[in-house]
Parts: C-alpha cells; structure tokens; sequence
C-alpha cells in the first residue's frame, strides 16, 4: 500500500511473477476469451475508491526447431468411383511434407502424387485451413477458415499427376494454441481432390505454426510483464477490444 499526501505527484511502479507452469494463451474470439489483467485501487477518505485495469497478453510460443515438428508428413488415400450404382474406376492421391512446423511467411513445399482411373476429369487442390475449437460445459463448437490456397491442373481419365514441390505461404495469423482446454487453434494443409458427382478425396496433414526464437512460454509470460507496470495518474484510460474475425468455408466447391 502506498500513502499519497495531498499536494504532491506519486508514481509507483511494481512487477510480479506469473504462475509456474502452462497458462492459457491470450485470445478474444467471437464466441469466448481468455483475459489476463492487473487492478489497481487509490482508496480517498470520504470518496468512492477510484481504480484501474490494465490487460496484458500471454502467449505460448511454440518452437518449431523441436523434433516432432521437424519430422515430415505424409498421407494417402484412394477412393472408389461409381455411377448409378456401377464401379467407375478409382481416385488416388499420396502427400508429403519435408516438416510439421512452420513460421508465418514460410512455403510450404508439397510433394504429392494423383492417378484418375475413373471416367470423370478431376481437379486437385491444396489449402492451409486454420480450426477453432472451442470446448465449454461439455460442448464443442469448431470454425474453420481457409488461409490461402492453390489449384492444380485437371486430371483426365487414365491418366496421373504429380506435385514436385508445389508452394502454398503460411499468411500472417496466430501461433499454433494446442496446451489450453478451452480453445485450441490447429491447423492442417488439405489436399483435395474433386469428383464430380461424387465426395472429394481428401488428405489431412497436421501443421504446427510456431516460432524459431527457441523462447519458452514462461519467456513470453515474462516479457509481457513489462506492458502490466502501471502509474497512478493512468487512472482512467479504457482498453478496446478488438473486434472478432470473420469465417469462411473450407475450399469452397467453386474455388
């Protein structure tokens, strides 16, 4: 506690620890948030106390430099193709990745392998997709929003393609939340494969977005302590929100 005597200015300045251990990353979404914020109160006699809050963020920094993310990716995948009932051929597709981790501003370099059988020209795609799932009193909501993609050239009947190194840019967006159980932010480069009049082949490969600094999230914790100091003559500046992002549907059928 501090005492401030009539006519004269006081600055008091502090700093604490945050909790050892994982901590929720900072996030204010459409459908929920997690806030992390300091009050300070200046108790007046015979006044109404006055006081302040000041929010700072928390992040979880995810070091892409780690093993597991280092590892590459692969899938595959083949389908049946009928029509009225009667076998059509197949589709098939294989992908990979040379890694799992990647920093904002990065290509991905995709490798991957179609063959068409069926009687239908098919046309392949690929698309980073970011998923929000939220999870609360023992529901689950998921959006999705695609990032960037590309599209590759049509398929005709009997013959195959391939991908040798086919670039898609992880665009500016936030770092991978994957240790919080109430939101988590994951992502995944979708290849697809359309059929008409049929379901699309698709494959899933799991991408981590993340950060070279090699900075752990206590780290984080630690430098975004520096935005919680605080005077007592800013007694009465409000935080704005920021307003929440918008959604859209996952490779739409008329990309």
């Amino acid at each position: 506690m501090v005492i401030v005597r009539p006519g004269n200015k006081y600055e008091y300045k502090f700093s604490f620890g945050l909790p050892e251990g994982p901590l929720g990353t900072s996030f204010k979404e459409k459908y929920g948030c997690v806030d992390y914020w300091v009050k300070a109160f200046l108790d007046r006699p015979s006044q109404p106390t006055q006081e302040t809050k000041k929010h700072f963020e928390v992040m979880e920094l995810v070091d892409i430099n780690s093993p597991d993310l280092m590892a590459p990716v692969s899938a595959k995948k083949e389908k049946k193709v009928s029509c009225m009932f009667i076998p059509d051929g197949r589709v098939s597709v294989s992908a990979r990745i040379d890694r799992k981790g990647f920093c904002e501003g990065d290509d991905i370099s995709t490798h991957a392998d179609f063959a068409n059988t069926c009687s239908h020209i098919v046309v392949p795609k690929a698309a980073i997709v970011a998923r929000h799932t939220y999870l609360a009193n023992g529901q689950t909501k998921v959006l999705t929003q695609k990032l960037s993609s590309v599209r590759g050239n049509h398929i005709i009947s009997g013959t195959c393609s391939s991908w040798r190194g086919k670039n898609l840019r992880v665009q500016k967006t936030r770092l991978s939340i994957l240790g919080c159980n109430i939101f988590r932010v994951e992502y995944s480069l979708l290849i697809c494969v359309s059929v008409p009049g049929s379901k699309k082949v698709i494959l899933d490969l799991p991408l981590v977005i993340g950060s070279r600094s090699g900075l752990s999230s206590q780290s984080s914790s630690m430098a975004s302590r520096a935005s919680s100091e605080m005077s007592w003559i800013d007694l009465n500046i409000p935080d704005t929100p920021e307003a929440p992002p918008c959604y859209m549907d996952i490779i739409p059928e008329d990309h």
